[in-house]
């Protein structure tokens, strides 16, 4: 029994974990989208890539069972943040 507890909070610990890196991407893409300039857009760039990197790690710890709102949000930051890009001719980096 413990044993599956111990996966159960990893688990619970994973899925946070990513979902605490897409709240972050949101602070920084909020932050570049109220103030477009190159340093707030690169900073969002940097989060987003962190970002990428919790949610794969999420989806390879959990075979994408737990994720799904997170992967939600994920896209919904992504689309804001190419949109700043596009808006700052910056494109994807």
């Amino acid at each position: 029994m413990p044993k599956r507890y111990d996966s159960s909070l990893q688990a619970n610990t994973t899925v946070s974990q990513a979902q605490n890196a897409v709240n972050k991407l949101h602070f920084a893409v909020s932050q570049a989208m109220s103030h477009p300039t190159e340093q707030t857009i690169e900073q969002a760039e940097r989060r987003l890539v962190h970002t990428e990197q919790a949610m794969r790690q999420a989806e390879r710890s959990l075979g994408g069972q737990g994720v799904e709102l997170a992967e939600e949000m994920f896209s919904e930051e992504k689309r804001r943040l190419n949109s700043i890009q596009s808006q700052n001719g910056q494109g994807n980096q």
